[in-house]
């Protein structure tokens, strides 16, 4: 338990990353959900063995009772698709400390259905100084590690060894479906969030360069990588997609 104060480092880049966008002119529609699990003992406190009926639909058997971040961002991207129907969907949370050991202790990890976002992802890191570097997505060869007798789904992995970081993501992403037509983007800032015990507030200055585009501020229309011309061969679907909704 020492030391999980910083694990609302998701949660508080997203705040930040809210209020700074609002204030700079956000001029899109613009919705951010907060995914917020206790790590409290309790006679309602998830057990090993417990099955939950998550809001997708979805049955999950508890596993692991320390991978219970996921279980509420697991709902938070399935609210924001099916009530609130956004098209594109960024989650962002202190995942897994696998994350530190993937990307090291600077660059938050990506994990995305877009190759052009996951482009994007990294671009705007550079530009802004948070800095970014892609997992590996593919669910048909890492989703299998959620395998359950019972449910539709462990919470946890079966080998810690299989890009642990990666699959997290899938299990996020497994709630709104593989097959969903929208774009999602996973960011796993474990380890650049906090430098010792002191947070680092890294995650605002990366949303609001990734959607600069969507703002009145000249600055942030300069180094978001979404929409500009430069890198109009590169990313046109980017281009396109920065025109949708957003949620953050």
């Amino acid at each position: 338990m020492p030391g999980m104060k910083r694990d609302c480092g998701g949660a508080a880049a997203i705040l930040g990353a809210f209020r700074a966008a609002i204030k700079q002119g956000f001029k899109d529609n613009l919705h951010a959900v907060f995914c917020l699990a206790e790590n409290a003992v309790g006679p309602n406190a998830t057990r090993p063995d417990d099955i939950h009926l998550l809001y997708s639909g979805k049955t999950v058997e508890i596993n692991n009772t320390d991978a219970e971040g996921r279980l509420v961002l697991a709902d938070g991207v399935s609210y924001a698709c099916k009530d609130l129907g956004a098209d594109i969907i960024v989650d962002m949370a202190t995942l897994t400390g696998a994350q530190g050991i993937a990307t090291g202790k600077y660059h938050a990890a990506v994990l995305t259905n877009s190759a052009e976002w996951e482009v994007a992802c990294v671009k705007a890191g550079r530009k802004c100084g948070d800095l970014v570097h892609p997992l590996v997505y593919c669910p048909e060869l890492h989703f299998s590690e959620f395998t359950s007798a019972v449910a539709d789904m462990k919470n946890s992995v079966a080998d810690r060894d299989n890009s642990p970081s990666s699959c997290a993501g899938l299990f996020v992403a497994a709630h709104i479906g593989f097959d969903w037509p929208g774009v999602w983007v996973h960011l796993d800032i474990a380890a650049p969030v906090h430098a010792g015990e002191r947070a680092t507030g890294f995650g605002v200055a990366l949303l609001l360069a990734l959607f600069g585009r969507a703002s009145e501020d000249p600055l942030l229309n300069l180094v978001s990588p979404l929409g500009c011309e430069v890198d109009a061969q590169e990313g046109d679907d980017v281009g396109r997609n920065s025109k949708r909704r957003r949620l953050v």
